[in-house]
């Protein structure tokens, strides 16, 4: 019988579980991981009953961006089964006005036949300017194509259709680590900030160089993030 704890990963928005392999790599040899997927509904309800249905009973729970908006939605169906939570480059607020309204044009886009998925001109806005013509930029646009357009317009749906979760933060009683990059154009700093004076006990890590993606960019630093956090008694 296996000793490893069970993990389960939620990717962000356009994103596969390539975008977690580091860590599933990293931490194999205490925990057992499974990576939702989150691209075949246009809900986080409907996201987090798929994600809850293939899980193990309990689990600790590892998101990314959309993937938080599900992992709140987790918590509010079956916060029993949650052991731990780790909230990286995410957010509990809904979407400001201009950020709702930047998301219906892309939808409106798809809509003309538009799907370019990432294209070089938006990988700054999710990784470090470093980055982006190098190994992660490539994996950030190859994930992109997988997930494809109609992916896409469901993901787009689900998270312009989240509750606020902010109202939820003071219920969380699990262990919970809260990662951010410092230059993070999509979540920043500010939404980790908020997030961590609403949660009791909650720490926070800013990474320095590093954009949306702390998973791929900052890959090492995550991971040994998560092992301590996996390890808290």
């Amino acid at each position: 019988m296996s000793d490893r704890a069970p993990l389960l990963l939620l990717p962000g928005l356009l994103c596969t579980a390539r975008l977690w392999q580091a860590q599933i790599d990293a931490l194999d040899d205490v925990a057992e991981s499974h990576v939702a997927d989150l691209t075949r509904h246009d809900s986080v309800g409907a996201m987090a009953e798929r994600a809850l249905a293939d899980a193990p009973p309990r689990f600790a729970l590892a998101a990314l961006s959309m993937g938080g908006y599900v992992a709140f939605e987790i918590l509010r169906r079956a916060p029993e089964r949650v052991t731990r939570l780790a909230l990286i480059a995410t957010s509990a607020r809904p979407d400001s006005p201009e950020r709702a309204a930047q998301r219906r044009r892309g939808i409106d886009a798809i809509g003309r036949g538009r799907f370019v998925g990432v294209t070089r001109q938006l990988l700054p806005s999710l990784v470090h300017p470093s980055r982006v013509d190098g190994l992660i930029g490539g994996i950030v646009q190859s994930m992109a194509a997988e997930v494809g357009a109609d992916g896409y317009l469901r993901q787009q749906a689900a998270i312009l259709g989240r509750p606020d979760s902010e109202p939820l933060l003071a219920c969380i009683e699990v262990p919970t680590l809260i990662v951010v990059g410092e230059d993070d154009r999509l979540t920043p700093p500010v939404e980790a900030e908020a997030m961590h004076a609403g949660i009791a006990g909650s720490t926070l890590h800013r990474l320095e160089v590093c954009g949306h993606l702390p998973p791929l960019e900052r890959a090492d630093e995550t991971s040994d993030l998560m092992r301590n956090w996996l390890a808290a008694p």
